[in-house]
This record gives C-alpha cells, sequence and structure tokens, in this order.
C-alpha cells in the first residue's frame, strides 16, 4: 500500500486540500484510493507514535491501526493529512529549527508503516509570514519566547529537509511553496491522488474562486468553456492570468510584520526563501512542484 502523508505546513491550506481530497473519496473509492476522515486517524496516529516512543510497537500495531481508520480492507493508497503531524504552532519553531524533532516523529510513522510505501508532501511557505502567522496562533507568548533563541532570518527549510532526508534516506518527499498553491492546486491534488495530468477532479478551481472576485470567476469559467483543451502549464499561464486581473486584494495581502524585523529583513527574508525552495529541488529523493 501506498500511503501520501501531507505533512501541512502550518499556515498553508488550512485543510483546504483535506476538504477536497474528501470531495472526491468516493470517485477516489472505486480506483482503491482510501480519503479517511482527519476525525478517525489524526489524534489516534498521533498517540500511537507518542506510544512508540515509550516502548516498542505490538506486532500487530499497524493492522489494528489501520483496522480503526479504514474499517475496511487496505486500499492501494491511503491519503492522510494533519497539519500538526510534526508539532503544535506554539512549539514549530526553537533553537534555530523549523519543526525540531520532525525527523523522529517520521521516523517512528515510516517504522510503524514498514510494510508500506510512504511519500511526504509538505507546503511551505515564506518564514516572515510563517513566524507571524504561527505566533497569532500561539497565545499570550511573546514573539522571543515563541522563537526559542532562534534567529528569523537563519531559518531554513532546507533545514528541516535535510533532517529528514538524513534520517530517512529512502523518502519520496514532494514540495511546493504556498505563494504559488493558487497556480499548483488541482496538479497538487492529482500528484497525490495518483491521477494523470489533466483527469477531471471536483473542487479544482475551489481555491481560485476564494481568491477571485464574482465577475473574475464568472470570466474564468466562460473562457475554460470556449477552451476545454489545455495543457497544465496553459492553465496555469490562465489563472495567473485571470489572477492578476480580477484577485480580491484582501485574499491576496500577507501579513509579514513584527516589531522584531523591519521591511527591509523582511524582503530579505523573502529572498532567501525563494532561494533556499530552488535549492531544494537539487536535494536527492526531493521534487519540488513549481508552476
Amino acid at each position: 500500500m501506498k500511503i501520501i502523508l501531507h505533512a501541512g505546513a502550518h499556515a498553508t491550506d488550512e485543510d483546504r486540500l483535506m476538504k477536497c481530497l474528501l470531495k472526491n473519496a468516493q470517485d477516489l473509492k472505486a480506483r482503491n484510493v482510501a480519503v479517511p476522515g482527519p476525525s478517525r486517524y489524526r489524534m489516534l496516529i498521533r498517540d500511537t507514535l507518542n506510544a512508540m516512543a515509550q516502548g516498542e510497537l505490538a506486532e500487530d500495531g499497524r493492522d489494528i491501526l489501520l483496522d480503526a481508520i479504514l474499517q475496511s480492507d487496505p486500499p492501494e493508497r491511503l491519503i492522510l493529512s494533519n497539519e500538526a503531524f510534526f508539532s503544535t504552532p506554539k512549539n514549530a519553531v526553537a533553537r534555530g529549527q523549523i519543526y525540531p524533532g520532525a525527523e523522529v516523529k517520521l521516523q517512528r510513522f515510516c517504522e510503524l508503516f514498514e510494510a508500506d510505501e510512504v511519500e511526504l508532501y509538505l507546503g511551505l511557505r515564506n518564514p516572515a509570514a510563517f513566524l507571524t502567522q504561527l505566533h497569532l496562533q500561539s497565545p499570550d507568548m511573546p514573539f522571543q519566547t515563541f522563537l526559542d533563541s532562534s534567529e528569523p532570518s537563519a531559518l531554513r527549510w532546507s533545514e528541516l529537509i535535510l533532517r529528514i532526508r538524513d534520517a530517512l534516506p529512502d523518502l519520496p518527499i514532494t514540495l511546493w511553496a504556498n505563494e504559488d498553491t493558487p497556480l499548483l492546486w488541482a496538479h497538487i491534488l492529482r500528484e497525490m491522488m495518483g491521477l494523470p495530468e489533466n483527469e477531471r477532479i471536483l473542487g479544482g478551481f475551489d481555491l481560485i474562486a476564494e481568491l477571485m472576485t464574482t465577475d473574475g470567476m464568472r470570466r474564468f469559467r466562460a473562457y475554460l468553456k470556449t477552451h476545454p483543451v489545455m495543457s497544465e502549464e496553459q492553465k496555469r499561464r490562465v489563472i495567473s492570468a485571470f489572477l492578476a486581473k480580477f484577485a480580491r486584494p484582501e485574499m491576496l495581502e500577507e501579513e509579514v510584520g513584527s516589531d522584531d524585523w523591519s521591511a527591509t529583513e523582511a524582503d530579505q527574508m523573502a529572498l532567501q526563501y525563494e532561494r533556499d525552495v530552488a535549492q531544494m529541488a537539487n536535494v536527492p529523493g526531493v521534487r519540488v512542484l513549481m508552476p
């Protein structure tokens, strides 16, 4: 069985991917792909991984867990999603690392499903915006306490990915920048579902509909009707053009402000982030989805 683990990150898709996957669950079932509801596995897997830190997994632990999650025979493909897989928001950054200990948790997950093929999917976000949003989700914590001795400008997603790669050299990893998600939305979903390019799915334009004005979305759908045959690359160019003209400004504004760094420093962090994402495409076994 192939297990697709979408582990966030925090403050990226905010469970939109999970909701869209569930829209397609019935159609995917016919393809032997399972998309269980998150309430059936998130706490269960968390508690199981925590228990594994205290002692060895029972010989039939995997099968018992899958019975509880699926309540049916194991499928060919199982899709799990949890933005809090690595940690809670207040513990997401410490000692100069994003998600400290993430590689250990993933090692336990892969040990739990050692008979299966696990793949990790992870959306990334500009650290300036990432830190701002996570601090907002960590009430009553001063920003410096939240950072736990971390220097914001020194944080790198690549440091996390290299830790995971060192701990699990054979784990396939798929990444994308959250800033590109509107252009990649349907592509990400199809990759997670194991579907070919241009396969029809439900909710393939859900995110775009949130970002675009009503008039813009109406014109976009009308354009698609008159241009029914387009490659994924052509669709991305069309989506980009419509968003440039019809995006709702309040949906595209990104809060990156902090009393602890200037606008110039935030711009520098954004530039470092772009370089960091590009460099991760060169890490063996890592695939970076780009528009």
